[in-house]
């Protein structure tokens, strides 16, 4: 018994179903991945972009907000690295 593929009209009403369901991924910033992808180990972060393995396996999924957090907190860290003031990571700490 061979299976038939749906008519053309069932098709668009399946990805439109789809789509529906698809959370709305956010693609209005872009990545800051320069392509020189190598984690330091005393950092654990990328030598390339300056983000953590997190920050960069969660970018697709983050929100705008979330995405505009992060470039914050890299342009932070370059500065520290550069000699800048001291690095604030954007999180509360007891220390």
């Amino acid at each position: 018994m061979s299976e038939t593929s749906p008519a053309p009209g069932a098709r668009r009403e399946i990805r439109r179903r789809r789509q529906r369901r698809a959370p709305a991924l956010d693609t209005t910033i872009p990545s800051p991945c320069i392509s020189v992808c190598q984690i330091d180990d005393a950092t654990e972060r990328c030598i390339g972009c300056h983000r953590s393995i997190d920050e960069i396996r969660d970018w697709p999924i983050l929100s705008a907000e979330e995405k505009i957090a992060v470039l914050a907190r890299l342009a932070a860290r370059k500065a520290a690295q550069a000699g800048g003031p001291p690095e604030h990571d954007g999180q509360d700490h007891d220390d």
